[in-house]
């Protein structure tokens, strides 16, 4: 049985790696009518501030966290210095919106395979691949897609406005930022990707059980839950 879950673990990461190689689940968010009161939230919590923190707790958190996270992406962002920025945006963003920056990078890894100017066919944009109508709803006439820390703001308030709409249920949340909801396959090849790639022990969202094991399974759902943050159904 155990095989048998690790055989079907490892084939949807390998689904998951060729579908973000091909953008083929690129996003195509559905435009949808916001209220006053809502668009005005996501415009607030779209401003772009500067970072008034790193996001991580410590400088020893912050140096594992880069240090193991920037191995296992070599591969798709080869320079160190932009893997390196890529990865302090990546969790300063996750970490200001509220979602795990293990997810973010799953989701990136599905959507667009680390590719920092990818187009999909419906035309989002860039690695979080958003579609350009979040900025005449909530956004700046000049907001440009294709810059790192703008499209992974946009992405992750995107992500976090779906999120409170389905009530903390992931599933839904990221069918609807795949423009997919109802059907299995988007939020099964990013959970794949999450917890198969980049699930990492030492995550904010996720922590240590006691005697300093990876808390994975149930017991992480059931942390996050906890938290007030999205669980897999």
């Amino acid at each position: 049985m155990r095989c048998l879950r690790y055989a079907v673990a490892g084939a949807l990461l390998a689904l998951a790696t060729s579908y973000a190689s091909s953008a083929a689940w690129a996003g195509a968010q559905q435009y949808e009518a916001l209220s006053a009161s809502v668009q005005s939230a996501l415009s607030r919590s779209l401003a772009d501030q500067a970072p008034s923190g790193t996001g991580f707790r410590d400088s020893l958190e912050s140096v594992a966290w880069l240090s193991d996270m920037s191995q296992r992406l070599e591969r798709s962002i080869p320079d160190r210095d932009s893997r390196l920025e890529f990865l302090r945006a990546v969790h300063y963003e996750a970490t200001r919106a509220g979602l795990d920056p293990q997810l973010v990078l799953g989701l990136i890894q599905v959507e667009s395979g680390f590719r920092k100017y990818a187009v999909s066919s419906a035309g989002a944009r860039g690695f979080m691949q958003v579609m350009p109508f979040w900025i005449r709803l909530i956004g700046r006439e000049d907001d440009n897609l294709f810059h790192l820390r703008t499209n992974l703001r946009y992405g992750c308030t995107i992500l976090r406005h779906y999120l409170d709409i389905e009530q903390g249920d992931l599933y839904r949340a990221l069918g609807r930022y795949n423009g997919s909801l109802g059907q299995p396959e988007y939020p099964t090849l990013v959970r794949a990707a999450w917890q198969n790639r980049w699930e990492y022990p030492r995550s904010p969202l996720a922590g240590d059980t006691a005697g300093g094991s990876a808390d994975t399974g149930g017991a992480l759902r059931s942390r996050i839950a906890s938290q007030s943050l999205p669980t897999l159904r």
